[in-house]
């Protein structure tokens, strides 16, 4: 008997031999029935097939989030990986590490309190063309804590009811980088590595909902973040639909949570996923080094 392709059944199913290579076979842990998956029987640093980024490419448009183990790439090797999926551009308001300025530190030192993008977000919809993805590598974690969270942007809008929407689908929303200053979310990293763009306002109006150019699915493109008000509404109008959608999007069915350990790597679709890195490891060093991929205007 088929099994429809729901999210429930995939992860039902366990896919534990997508690939026929036996000298490298892919296991895959789906995390949750909405989004992310583990990818595990692989080593990064050994491999150079197509096939097998084409593979990775096809969970990650699967799932939305892919989490690849154990994969202690240097920072050269970790480029050139995420090179192998789109091109790799530059963040604007960090600079990025030593002799790597495509790599930008995502950095929270033992005495600091607030953690780096620590809010419910999808990277930088401020931009006219937001990143089509972000790689991301751990290289210091706490011993316990520092987690990140991940929501489906397209489960979140196919769990809402047809008129809302249809609603939805007729408004555009408003992002802006202020909204990530007053979150205090990377004062610090700013501070030590500013940029010629720190200090600048970037704003940027995209479609609340989102057609996935690749999947079709659509899926909400709001976050709390950077999304401040729909166009043509001040943010007091705004403001109550806006926080139901917040709240609406990140519920626990939505979701899934991703423990660390070094030389990890996450790898999420910035088109329809959230994610929120938690802050609950206060006195403890945390260092991940970050990559984007370029991606286009959303529609």
């Amino acid at each position: 008997m088929q099994c429809k392709m729901s999210a429930a059944c995939r992860t039902a199913l366990f896919i534990g031999e997508l690939r026929e290579n036996k000298a490298m076979p892919l296991h895959i842990r789906p995390l949750s029935g909405a989004v992310g998956a583990e990818i595990t029987g692989m080593d990064l640093a050994a491999a150079s097939a197509d096939d097998l980024i084409a593979e990775i490419r096809r969970l990650w448009l699967q799932y939305g989030v892919v989490f690849l183990r154990n994969q202690p790439l240097p920072p050269a090797d970790f480029q050139a990986l995420a090179e192998r999926f789109g091109e790799v551009v530059e963040y604007p308001f960090v600079k990025g590490i030593e002799g790597h300025p495509l790599i930008i530190p995502v950095l929270k030192l033992a005495h600091e309190r607030n953690n780096f993008g620590g809010i419910w977000h999808t990277d930088t919809a401020y931009l006219e063309t937001p990143p089509m993805a972000t790689m991301l590598i751990a290289r210091e974690v706490p011993p316990v804590g520092g987690d990140t969270l991940f929501a489906s942007g397209a489960a979140a809008f196919e769990a809402l009811s047809p008129a809302m929407q249809r609603m939805l689908e007729g408004l555009t929303g408003v992002n802006t980088s202020i909204k990530a200053d007053v979150t205090k979310t990377r004062e610090d990293r700013i501070k030590d590595a500013p940029t010629a763009q720190s200090k600048k306002e970037l704003s940027a109006e995209h479609p609340v909902v989102r057609t996935h150019p690749e999947t079709g699915r659509k899926s909400l493109y709001v976050n709390f973040g950077h999304t401040a008000r729909f166009a043509g509404m001040t943010e007091e109008e705004s403001r109550p639909l806006l926080e139901f959608l917040f709240a609406h999007q990140v519920k626990p069915e939505f979701t899934c949570r991703f423990t660390w350990n070094v030389g990890d790597i996450a790898f999420w679709d910035n088109r329809c996923v959230l994610h929120n890195p938690v802050n609950d490891y206060h006195g403890y060093k945390r260092l991940m080094h970050r990559v984007t991929l370029r991606g286009d205007r959303p529609a």
